[in-house]
């Protein structure tokens, strides 16, 4: 199924990412919230799958996973985080989620353009008004930096800042498929990566599509 941004999450975000991570060293418990919370090996980074214990939105979406991380075990502070809608394809969050692991990109040695420079080399286009953003053709989606919408949590809530935001949109003006947000503070190469999963060209398997992007999607037979 291409393109992979407007395939689904075959209503199995919960259980491919929550195996991802296990398979990965993660440890795993269920909180009071009725959450499930996974903690990465060096136990700077969190990933809870949070869509039955807190009425979080964006876009009118439920957040389905919250990842944050800290910079030293011995502080509760978060240094940064990112929110993932439901509807998102879990191939864009893995690619994000295995950016953190210690053979993964160097957090902090790039800018922003990383991110999109990412997209434009597979094909995603910047918006001419707005370079700040891109999208492939079509304009099903869109990468762009944008202040900070109230939901993120920055290390400093007292500044307005930017932050990646991302979003799938089959038709201007239908409801969004997905949407992700990322703190200010999130490093540009774990969002390029995210970025760069997102847009790839390579086919995903899915047993169910998204009603709403049917008329963009392309099944392919593999052989």
């Amino acid at each position: 199924m291409t393109p992979r941004h407007l395939a689904g999450d075959d209503g199995t975000l919960a259980t491919t990412v929550g195996e991802h991570l296990a398979d990965n060293g993660w440890t795993m418990w269920p909180t009071a919230h009725a959450t499930l919370l996974y903690l990465s090996p060096d136990g700077l980074t969190s990933a809870e799958w949070v869509k039955a214990g807190y009425p979080i939105e964006i876009g009118a979406l439920p957040v389905a996973w919250q990842i944050s991380a800290r910079s030293h075990t011995h502080t509760a502070a978060t240094e940064w985080s990112a929110y993932f809608t439901e509807g998102m394809p879990f191939e864009a969050l893995i690619g994000f989620l295995d950016a953190l692991q210690p053979n993964g990109p160097s957090e902090g040695s790039a800018g922003d353009e990383t991110v999109l420079t990412a997209l434009t080399r597979l094909g995603w286009e910047r918006d001419i008004d707005y370079p700040d953003a891109a999208s492939p053709p079509g304009l099903t989606a869109t990468v762009s930096l944008e202040s900070e919408p109230p939901l993120i949590r920055a290390s400093d809530p007292r500044e307005t800042r930017r932050g990646w935001q991302a979003w799938a949109e089959p038709a201007i003006g239908a409801s969004y498929l997905w949407c992700a947000c990322f703190s200010a503070g999130s490093p540009p190469d774990l969002v390029a990566a995210f970025a760069t999963s997102l847009a790839s060209p390579e086919p995903v398997p899915r047993r169910t599509l998204p009603r709403s992007a049917q008329g963009h999607l392309r099944i392919v037979h593999r052989t």
